[in-house]
Formats: C-alpha cells, sequence, structure tokens
C-alpha cells in the first residue's frame, strides 16, 4: 500500500510558485511543536528541538515496526517536513545580523489518528529511545491559518526579505493586507546538509 504523502495531499500548501504569490486557503491542522529563542544558526536549543521533533515524528511513523505503540486508526505515510512559525522579540527591530532576538515555534505536521493519547505515548516511547531531553517538552497543537499568502523562496534565508517584499505587493495589489507580523517557514530542504543558495522554503504569511 502506498504511503500518504502529505506533500501531495496539500500540494497547494507544499508547492506554491516560485514565480508570482498566491493567495491559499490552509485548512486546521495538528502539530507536533517546540518554541524557543534566539538564533537558529548558533542556537544548540534550535538544533536539538529540530532533532526532538524529527525523534518524535519517526516514532509514531514507524510504531507499525513493532508492538511497542498501538496506534488505532493508522496509516503509513511519509513524514512531513519540518515548519517554523516566526516572530520577533517585542520593541525590537528584525536583522539579519543579529538574529539572537528570533522567536521561534517549530513543528511537524501530524497525521490526525495522533490522538492527545496517542501523542502522550508516542512522546514516553521516544524520549525512552532518543535520548533528547526536549521530547519531553513537545506539545501537540492545532493551527487555523485560514486565508495566508504564500510562495516559494530559493536561496539563502538572509534573501527571504526580498521574497517577502513580493509577497507584500501582491497582497496588496488584490486588495488584501497582511493579518499579523508572524510568517511561517516550510522547510523543503534539509538546511543541515544543503548548500544555502540550493535551499527551497515555502514562506506564508496570513491576511485578511
Amino acid at each position: 500500500m502506498d504511503k500518504v504523502d502529505f506533500k501531495k495531499k496539500y500540494k497547494s500548501l507544499y508547492a506554491p510558485s516560485a514565480q508570482t504569490p498566491e493567495i491559499v486557503e490552509v485548512p486546521g491542522l495538528q502539530y507536533a511543536v517546540l518554541s524557543g529563542t534566539g538564533d537558529p544558526n548558533t542556537s544548540r536549543g534550535f538544533a536539538m528541538a529540530v532533532e526532538a521533533l524529527f525523534g518524535f515524528s519517526y516514532t509514531v511513523s514507524m510504531s507499525y515496526k513493532g508492538n511497542e505503540l498501538n496506534i488505532p486508526g493508522f496509516y503509513n505515510y511519509v513524514v512531513p517536513p519540518l515548519e517554523g512559525v516566526w516572530d520577533i522579540a517585542e520593541g525590537t527591530d528584525f536583522s539579519q545580523f543579529s538574529k539572537d532576538n528570533l522567536l521561534w515555534t517549530i513543528g511537524i505536521l501530524q497525521p490526525d489518528f495522533v490522538t492527545h493519547g496517542v501523542f502522550t505515548q508516542a512522546k514516553e516511547l521516544a524520549a525512552k529511545k532518543k535520548g533528547n531531553t526536549l521530547i519531553s517538552e513537545i506539545s501537540l497543537a492545532r493551527y487555523n491559518d485560514g486565508l495566508c499568502c504564500t510562495f516559494l523562496h530559493q536561496g539563502s534565508y538572509d534573501n527571504e526579505p526580498a521574497s517577502f517584499e513580493k509577497m507584500q505587493e501582491y497582497v496588496e495589489k488584490n486588495g488584501y493586507k497582511r493579518a499579523e507580523k508572524t510568517h511561517r517557514e516550510i522547510y523543503l530542504s534539509d538546511f543541515r546538509n544543503t548548500k544555502p543558495e540550493k535551499l527551497k522554503t515555502v514562506l506564508r504569511f496570513k491576511i485578511e
């Protein structure tokens, strides 16, 4: 039986144009998440959070191979990419040269069969197997982003402002406005082993 691939199921969310921004309606989705502060390029906490989220997510996705975690309604699926919601500390401005004031919540999409009961069991199992102390701090959160503007950014994260400017122009031209200053990023590339110029990142922010 084929694995469910959420990137294909939600193609409009994971495969937007790299030429022109688009407007999408994002359904309610649940994520395993961790939050923190600081520069993701230098923060050990950020690196540990990434490892913890993937450790948890693979524990769920590979549960069918053992008998330690029995999940009602389970189906085989591809673990989705990492996502992040980004903000800056109150009273500060964004600077690509100093990112210590960044606030982040990173997460990985979880299938609906991951109920709170399943989540608790999976988290305990993953914490025991993986040895990452942050696994015990993972939360299960549901996001209802609704109407959003999205765009595929190609290249270094430091060049994202140009893509956001293009998105802002598109939104205003089409009679919308940005609803909040936070934004979401979906990391289609593994930034741990991909050259900056090869990175592909979905950018998204809420509009009204």
